[in-house]
């Protein structure tokens, strides 16, 4: 078996009068996408620290391409790219003079920050001071920094905050192609609906514990979410309520209805539906979201803060 990408193992983080991870382990293989999900206060902006080598678990191991991170050199840290949520660069650089300080930080040819400014959409400004981008700008920016070295992870927070949504397609297109470049990317957004389709697997996090981990399918069997089918037919929607034995309907109009079932008994309910046959004009499967499985595994009230 390869070494995981990233390993968190029985992870505790105590900072005076609050814990801020409490026995967090997980394991993530190359070449995936994970969704890291969680309240204000869940502790996700402390995991990311932890991976980075910013700070040392209280206990537990934390291990980032087999190594620990607070005690790799330089080179090893090359191949780690971050993406902060709020990027701060020296406004009176261009983006061209900022891309390249990075680059020589990273030990990076200068040739190549050229080529990410343009990748990011950003050639015509690169030679622009910093102060006159927006906040999608510096974002576009900071993606281009954290792509330094074609890293083998990538931690990214809120990454596609100030993005117009040409802009969030195009980054999520540069992930797809990391991803099946080999990269591990760990993603933390709260735009939920932009990462179901996008990551492979999720991790939820609930005041610093682990409250849940797989992929969507996984967790929504976990969660034991409904699924909901809804049909629109040719006759009546009462009457065809009568003829679905056993199967829990509820009438939206006078010719459709909704049918809620569990994932475990979604195609059973879907043969009986068949068997109407052309009483059926259409028929909609709305599986759990991954905004449903959040606020079954990891809900909780957003007035906390999140821990640093």
């Amino acid at each position: 078996m390869s070494v995981p990408a990233l390993a968190v193992e029985g992870v505790i983080k105590q900072y005076p009068g609050r814990r801020a991870l409490n026995g967090v382990s997980f394991a993530i293989p190359p070449g995936v996408c994970v969704a890291l999900l969680g309240h204000n206060g869940a502790g996700k902006t402390t995991l990311m620290k932890l991976l980075l080598g910013l700070t040392r678990p209280t206990a537990g191991a934390v291990r980032v391409l087999g190594e620990n991170p607070a005690e790799v050199p330089l080179e090893f840290r090359r191949q780690i790219g971050f993406l902060p949520e709020n990027v701060i660069f020296h406004d009176e650089l261009t983006g061209r003079d900022t891309l390249r300080f990075y680059a020589r930080l990273k030990g990076e040819r200068l040739s190549r920050c050229d080529e990410l400014l343009a990748r990011v959409g950003l050639a015509e400004a690169a030679g622009r001071r910093v102060k006159t981008y927006s906040k999608g700008m510096r974002q576009r920016l900071g993606l281009a920094q954290a792509l330094l070295g074609e890293p083998k992870v990538l931690l990214l927070d809120e990454p596609t905050t100030g993005l117009d949504p040409m802009l969030r397609q195009e980054f999520y297109r540069i992930i797809q192609e990391l991803r099946d470049g080999g990269s591990t990317i760990l993603l933390s957004s709260h735009v939920l609906t932009e990462l179901e389709a996008r990551t492979d697997l999720a991790a939820i996090l609930r005041q610093g514990e682990l409250a849940a981990w797989g992929s969507l399918d996984e967790l929504r069997c976990q969660a034991d979410l409904p699924v909901r089918l809804r049909l629109a037919s040719a006759d009546e929607a009462a009457d065809v309520a009568q003829r679905l034995d056993g199967l829990a309907a509820n009438l939206l109009t006078p010719r459709s209805l909704e049918v809620v079932c569990a994932v475990s008994d979604k195609m059973a309910a879907l043969r009986q539906i068949a068997e109407l046959g052309e009483v059926v004009v259409d028929l909609e499967i709305q599986l759990p979201s991954l905004d449903d499985v959040y606020v079954h595994f990891g809900h909780h009230a957003a007035s906390e803060e999140d821990p640093r």
